[in-house]
């Protein structure tokens, strides 16, 4: 049961390159309305779609990203207004798939979205609704790709090629990669490189491991290998990466925490 006092905010964005990573008192959820994009919750990667929405607890690390046309429903909620056990059961499967039913309300609050900030009665009316179809939506229909993608996702480091990953998944090379690009929208080298470089990105920004660490494990043969695919991808290097993320954590600390006056 939602509290229908419940403050809410409802956005449509659009996501290009992926972010750094970033977290809030209040949650989140991420419903696409078009395209698709990467989202990353705490060093998980899931692609979202019009299928596959996204529920982020509040002060979960997250990053969201894409290359390519996407737009999504972004609606910000005080978690303390959500029934407990309803908030237990989403956060269980923070990627949620998106059935009929809540499809048709997601399009019918981005179609109010995009008339203007929807009233409070309205939100007040449809987000019950939503959260409540959010748990009861029939899951996704299976996917070929579905226990090879969960494999790699627990050991992205390990030595994984085209060929290793069709054996895996009992496919031929090339139905690997009709399905990829039938199901993700990419190569199986770039989901995999999309993968390891958001683990990266979130396990630099959150730990203090060290860089060489964190490129084995992510399946870089070393430091300097993982070096030159980041300055590649976002034009940082790892150090220099964790140091922007340590200073914006600071400066969001004091924006939270002002000095009392004398």
């Amino acid at each position: 049961m939602m509290n229908a006092t419940t403050p809410v905010a409802v956005h449509i964005r659009s996501y290009g390159e992926l972010r750094d990573a970033d977290r809030h008192d209040f949650a989140q959820l991420v419903l696409p309305l078009a395209g698709s994009l990467l989202l990353d919750i705490e060093g998980r990667t899931r692609q979202l779609d019009l299928l596959r929405g996204a529920v982020v607890a509040p002060r979960a690390w997250h990053a969201q990203g894409f290359q390519g046309a996407n737009r999504s429903l972004i609606v910000d909620l005080d978690w303390a207004g959500v029934d407990p056990g309803l908030g237990d059961r989403l956060l269980e499967r923070p990627f949620r798939p998106l059935g009929p039913a809540a499809r048709k309300l997601v399009e019918f609050m981005g179609i109010m979205v995009d008339a203007g900030q929807p009233a409070a009665s309205t939100l007040s009316g449809w987000l019950p609704l939503l959260l409540d179809t959010l748990v009861l939506d029939a899951p996704r229909p299976a996917s070929r790709l579905a226990a090879l993608l969960a494999r790699i996702e627990l050991e992205p480091g390990l030595a994984w090629t085209t060929e290793t990953m069709a054996k895996a998944a009992g496919l031929s090379v090339s139905r690997l990669h009709a399905l990829f690009r039938e199901e993700l929208d990419a190569s199986p080298h770039g989901w995999l490189l999309d993968l390891r470089m958001a683990r990266v990105r979130a396990w630099l920004a959150q730990t203090d491991d060290p860089i060489a660490a964190i490129a084995l494990r992510a399946g870089f043969g070393d430091q300097s290998a993982l070096t030159r695919a980041l300055k590649k991808a976002i034009g940082q290097t790892p150090a220099e990466y964790r140091r922007a993320c340590r200073e914006k954590r600071g400066q969001a600390h004091a924006l939270e925490n002002p000095p009392k006056p004398q």
